[in-house]
């Protein structure tokens, strides 16, 4: 009963309130404030139903408004949205908005490629502090989770497991990593209006500008590669 007990009070220090999370909410008074907030984003294709599972358990240890799965939510939107409403709720006077935003870490799990999606999403928003992002390996492909300490293989996805996971990332040490953008511009294929590709057709890395004027000797489209 003692060992629970130690455990329920641990996960507060990963809890985030679910009115942090909503545009309409008002300041609430909250007496603990979380050592390791933490949002979790969760790429249910990855690792087979390893991925469903994970999700489950996330939610039944933390609040469900923290956990997100990223086949219904992306990163991008779900950031924005975030860091948008604790910059009203700090102008409000809210010090717990404040502090989870200065003490925020958030957690991947899935393969390089969702993991190099969550870099890229943080990389654009161009914040001062940007939250560090913790990889959990869960797919074929582990080697940035790997390279970082996290392990390649994919993990438990027991209360035990997931339990043990975010301790280790509250006490994991932040480093950094290079990031940079590839610019390509190309051709304009015959009898099409060279229109930006819609966003649905692109992977999560590239993303579709604009067109090249006319002016330029070769009508092409920009795209930028956001590694």
């Amino acid at each position: 009963m003692e060992n629970s007990f130690e455990k329920n009070n641990m996960l507060k220090e990963f809890y985030i309130p679910t009115y942090i999370f909503m545009p309409e909410s008002s300041v609430e008074q909250v007496s603990h404030i979380p050592s390791c907030p933490v949002i979790v984003f969760i790429n249910t294709r990855s690792g087979g139903q390893l991925g469903h599972n994970l999700l489950v358990t996330y939610r039944k240890l933390l609040n469900h408004a923290q956990v997100f799965d990223l086949l219904d939510e992306t990163p991008d939107k779900v950031l924005h949205k975030l860091y948008s409403n604790v910059e009203r709720l700090k102008r409000d006077g809210d010090t717990l908005a404040s502090e989870i935003l200065r003490r925020l870490r958030l957690i991947v799990a899935g393969g390089d490629g969702t993991a190099g999606w969550l870099l890229g999403v943080v990389s654009d928003l161009k914040l001062v502090h940007p939250p560090p992002v913790a990889t959990v390996p869960l797919g074929t492909g582990n080697n940035l989770p790997y390279s970082f300490g996290w392990g390649k293989r994919n993990p438990g996805t027991d209360r035990e497991s997931v339990i043990s996971f975010l301790k280790l990332v509250k006490e994991a040490r932040e480093i950094n990593i290079d990031s940079w953008h590839t610019v390509m511009r190309m051709k304009c294929p015959k009898r099409s209006p060279c229109d930006p590709i819609a966003p649905s057709d692109l992977p999560h890395s590239l993303h579709a500008f604009h067109r090249v004027p006319k002016t330029d000797p070769e009508d092409m489209v920009t795209t930028e590669y956001v590694d």
